[in-house]
């Protein structure tokens, strides 16, 4: 067998399984049978036609848990095969500014699976050794939450979230969960706000203190009554839309912190003199940065509820189809997987 089946992102709207090369591993290697994927929101973002690093046509898929099937002649004795694996899905160039930092996740060419390159939303792939972690406690499941929750953990280490603040995560998707986990690990009182009464419960069960649903209660007034009248010393944004931009801004507490995940899908009106008169430090967060095996350790220890927040799990045959629905209907998805062990290849 020389094929196998994909899940091709063709253009805006449009996906197709189609049949691709088995790949061959190289010296520094290993071939992964792939077993679960999770969809993440850059894939849905790519899918409505509003992320504009995707590439098309692209296989989809980073979150990835799987298998290691064979090694090539240079992979190191710790990584055998059997073990299951998760990956870092990142190509850094090594040479911009941002590498040269010591600061991969931000490089100015990255390349991550099934955006600028082909990903992994298929049976077989083949991953440098180096971007491979492997865990004998944690299911393949459980694997393939490791990458989007190390983004959310990536953010609140950005925001320098320490214990004792009051931090506020706008957004409980995966990402924002993975935030709303790091900030309560740090020991931060934590207030999860949604639209979404459904992600608000699974919210509370990762940690949060407070939930704010924005359709039933005013933002500002719900904020100002949790924080004696100060604001959140940290806000993370990870919806990415014009109007949590500015409510970040506005809601922060004075010299406090405000992190920026998502991608504004338009241009953001603010009034700057709310940045100067409150000296706040406003900050980008991009993918990871050596975050991996503490994620692995923190599902390791039972922390996160796994099963509240993988909302679906479909074939490949059914992928495409779930990812229309996700886009349609938006507000009660937190994780869709996709099982490969369930799909023919």
């Amino acid at each position: 067998m020389t094929k196998q089946r994909a899940l091709v992102l063709v253009e805006p709207g449009k996906t197709e399984v189609r049949d691709i090369d088995i790949p061959v591993p190289g010296p520094e290697d290993a071939l992964l049978q792939v077993n679960m994927v999770g969809f993440c929101g850059g894939d849905l973002n790519g899918f409505r036609g509003l992320f504009e690093l995707q590439e098309y046509p692209n296989v989809l898929g980073h979150e990835v848990g799987a298998t290691i099937l064979e090694t090539g002649s240079q992979v190191p004795d710790g990584f055998q095969p059997g073990m299951k694996v998760t990956l870092n899905p990142y190509l850094n160039c090594g040479h911009c500014v941002s590498c040269r930092k010591g600061r991969p996740n931000a490089c100015q060419d990255n390349k991550t699976m099934g955006v600028r390159r082909p990903g992994a939303m298929t049976r077989f792939i083949t991953v440098p050794w180096q971007k491979l972690h492997s865990s004998t406690g944690l299911s393949v499941r459980e694997l393939a939450l490791v990458e989007p929750l190390t983004v959310g953990f990536h953010a609140a280490a950005r925001g320098r979230v320490a214990a004792g603040e009051k931090v506020a995560v706008i957004g409980c998707g995966i990402v924002g969960m993975g935030a709303i986990a790091s900030s309560v690990h740090r020991g931060a009182e934590v207030i999860a706000i949604d639209i979404d009464d459904s992600k608000m419960r699974i919210a509370r069960l990762a940690g949060a203190a407070h939930t704010i649903n924005t359709t039933k209660v005013d933002l500002h007034e719900a904020l100002l009554e949790i924080t004696d009248g100060d604001g959140p010393d940290v806000i993370i944004e990870a919806v990415g839309n014009p109007s949590t931009y500015r409510s970040a801004v506005e809601e922060v507490a004075y010299t406090g912190r405000v992190v920026y995940i998502g991608y504004a899908k338009k241009p953001v009106d603010y009034n700057t003199g709310t940045f100067v008169r409150k000296e706040i430090e406003i900050l980008g967060s991009r993918n990871c940065l050596g975050d991996f095996p503490d994620v692995i350790a923190y599902l390791e220890a039972g922390k996160f509820p796994v099963d509240a927040v993988i909302s679906r799990v479909v074939s490949l045959n059914e992928a495409g189809a779930a990812l229309a629905d996700w886009s349609e209907n938006p507000g009660p998805i937190t994780k869709i997987m996709v099982n490969f062990d369930n799909s023919p290849t």
